[in-house]
């Protein structure tokens, strides 16, 4: 097997869209092309352009420098062989080259909201006038002489999660210009997304052929459809005299005879304006020395400077802007998630919080709140048509959460008067009851849930109609949340009773009395959870009252909230049980080891994979909760964790620059999952103090 760099880049902006692709500029995945257009932000992605096919014509020789899998397993062209330097910084930069030549491509896709909706980490969220999904090429050769450059086109016209088939209803048009060419599929009669190339230099000639066959070993692996077929409606021929550049865009929608002159200047500038919204928002030197950093001009300062960099440059990538709600969102993760509620209230205190992105968090939180029906928040929002659905037991527990995590920070009580009502919804519902069964034991103050087929916390795979870890009854960390939330409602009430503009603060007095009492009484019903013999927490209270002891890292969660219910002695147990089965230097494991159904790989089909999910797999997201409930039973111990691991994986392997999903329980541990994971980006963010 022929040794190709396959770790990948990624590019996004701020819209859902994205670019993506590997060093060796080999695509293994039906996620990796140029431009994959969000039409509607963040949702309806589809691949517009998958890449140019570059090759080299010098006087004396033709070097094609592209890479491609077939499915008949032959690697041509070749490439690679002639690759000489990648680099991410401060956009994908690749240079091929031998002794007498050298040729550079990089890429950059502009932030798409529209100018002047910059905003920085103290400024009010506007909302946007305009959007721009667009990407921008630059090649520059250097040699010894006149060199022609020809770029074939590679595009399609296909859903994000699907690959393209050359069918018989599927054509392309193009409409050519002087520096241009304008294009669009139909499919079976129906027009797809318009879009159009232009160039700074350059004749394109139309030569409209199908390749045919290309191979997505990455998709083999996961079990799915790895072949696709790719459409040229032409090529560019470029003559380049020694150090001159040639400047492409890709941009959807047809040309706007306003849009600016497209220059070899305009790439530098977009770069420059990219550099300037990440130094308005983030403050890259404040944020280090708040952070515990320094600045200091020392070896270990300028590696801790390029990992906190490289830190806020991923967490900005999750943020998107939703046009149908015109709100802000965050993406789960990439390339396959959409915004999801739980995923986003994780990752909020991380991308948000920690970096006084105040406005946004508020944004967010205002958001989901405004969709609460039944006492639940909305855990997603399907592609089509936005409509928010409602499958989860504990996104209403951490919206409380982060709410109080947000107003600890702000003191933003005419926020908390906003949102109390939603908070009183949420309590009511679990009180009386809601969907999936949802509600409160009155015996304990407990709250569980009971519904077949469905699966309502984290753990939430679902294979052939059945959940892989049902974890029906009262799941240990919703009930720690259930507890935090009832000491937040009881905190606010007291504030809430206290402000000079409430018209009857006894009421308020008696509400932070009732949710005292109710938390009084849930925290003494979580020592059921208590399994002396194990000195851990049994992960879930089934229907029928039975116990679950699987050593799963819920209990961690349960230590790790702003409010806890357990006992120095019951903590610090259970830190060193969870310290010695489920921590990696990756994050922790989703189940002990010695469980008989633990999985120690995440492969195979989409089942297989679907079954070892919470079965061991290691959730980076995790190392949060453990720093977190670390800190309050041993806060004088350090933390017995090696960093190392995992900031090497942030610079240098899987998605340069981001951090995985997951990855396999068992050694080496090996990156899975979606390349870029928000949740395990803003808890490491959360807790860089601490290296």
């Amino acid at each position: 097997m022929v040794d190709l760099d396959t770790r990948e880049w990624l590019l996004t902006n701020g819209l859902g869209s994205f670019a993506s692709g590997t060093v060796s500029d080999v695509r293994t995945r039906t996620y990796h092309g140029w431009l994959f257009a969000a039409t509607n932000p963040p949702s309806g992605r589809i691949l517009l352009l998958s890449h140019l096919e570059a090759s080299l014509e010098l006087p004396k020789e033709v070097i094609p420098l592209g890479t491609n899998f077939w499915g008949g397993g032959q690697i041509d062209p070749t490439g690679y062989e002639l690759l000489r330097f990648f680099d991410i910084n401060p956009v994908p930069k690749w240079i091929w080259g031998n002794d007498n030549w050298q040729l550079s491509r990089q890429l950059i896709m502009p932030y798409g909201l529209g100018e002047g909706e910059i905003f920085a980490h103290a400024e009010k969220i506007p909302v946007c006038s305009s959007i721009s999904n667009r990407l921008l090429i630059q090649y520059r050769y250097e040699g010894s002489e006149v060199a022609i450059l020809k770029l074939r086109l590679l595009i399609g016209d296909r859903d994000f999660h699907d690959q393209q088939k050359a069918v018989s209803d599927l054509h392309f048009s193009q409409l050519l210009g002087e520096d241009r060419v304008c294009l669009q599929a139909m499919n079976a009669g129906v027009f797809g997304t318009p879009w159009h190339l232009r160039w700074t230099r350059g004749k394109y000639q139309p030569d409209a052929v199908w390749y045919w066959n290309y191979h997505l070993p990455e998709e083999t692996r996961r079990g799915l459809s790895d072949r696709e077929d790719l459409y040229s409606p032409g090529y560019l021929m470029v003559t380049l005299k020694p150090g001159e550049t040639v400047t492409l865009e890709a941009k959807v929608g047809f040309p706007d005879k306003n849009q600016s002159k497209l220059t070899d200047d305009t790439f530098a500038e977009a770069v420059e304006i990219e550099q300037e919204r990440l130094s308005q928002i983030f403050g890259w030197e404040r944020q280090i020395i708040s952070s515990g950093g320094s600045i200091k001009d020392s070896p270990a300062a300028n590696s801790q400077h390029l990992i906190w960099q490289q830190l806020l440059r991923a967490a900005d990538k999750f943020i998107v802007y939703r046009v149908a709600t015109a709100s802000f969102s965050i993406i789960s993760g990439y390339h396959w998630f959409n915004d999801w509620g739980r995923d986003t209230l994780i990752a909020l205190p991380g991308l948000a919080l920690v970096l006084e992105r105040f406005h946004l968090a508020k944004e967010i939180l205002r958001f989901l709140g405004l969709h609460c029906r039944h006492g639940l928040i909305p855990n997603g929002f399907l592609d089509v048509g936005n409509e928010p659905f409602y499958n989860s037991i504990d996104t209403s527990l951490w919206w409380i959460e982060t709410l109080g995590l947000y107003l600890e920070a702000t003191q933003d009580w005419q926020f908390l008067a906003e949102q109390y009502p939603v908070v009183q919804q949420i309590y009511k519902a679990f009180i009386g009851g809601t969907r999936y069964n949802i509600q409160v034991d009155s015996m304990d103050g407990l709250v569980g849930w009971d519904a077949r087929g469905v699966a309502l916390t984290w753990m939430d795979a679902v294979v052939d109609g059945q959940p892989v870890t049902p974890r029906r009854g009262k799941p240990v960390e919703v009930n720690a949340l259930w507890y935090s939330a009832l000491c937040w409602a009881s905190r606010w009430a007291e504030v809430l009773s206290e402000q000079d503009s409430v018209t009857d603060p006894s009421r308020l007095a008696k509400q932070a009395r009732r949710y005292s009492q109710h938390a009084q009484q849930v925290k003494d019903s979580l020592q059921k959870f208590w399994n002396s013999q194990l000195g851990y927490l049994y992960d879930t209270i089934e229907p029928d009252d039975r116990r679950n002891s699987q050593v799963r890292p819920n209990a961690v969660i349960a230590l790790s909230l702003a409010h806890c219910a357990f006992s120095e002695q019951q903590g610090r147990q259970i830190l060193q049980r969870a310290t010695y089965r489920l921590l990696t230097p990756y994050g922790l494991r989703s189940l002990d080891p010695a469980d008989p159904e633990y999985i120690g790989k995440y492969a195979g089909s989409p089942a297989q994979r679907d079954r070892s999910y919470h079965q061991g797999t290691v959730w980076s997201w995790l190392l949060g909760p453990y720093i977190r409930a670390w800190q309050r039973f041993y806060p004088q111990e350090a933390l017995p964790f090696n960093w190392q691991p995992l900031l090497e994986h942030l610079l240098y392997d899987a998605c340069l620059g981001s951090i995985s999903e997951i990855f396999d329980g068992d050694e080496p541990h090996a990156p899975k999952g979606a390349i870029a994971q928000a949740k395990s980006v803003a808890e490491v963010i959360r807790h860089l103090h601490v290296i």
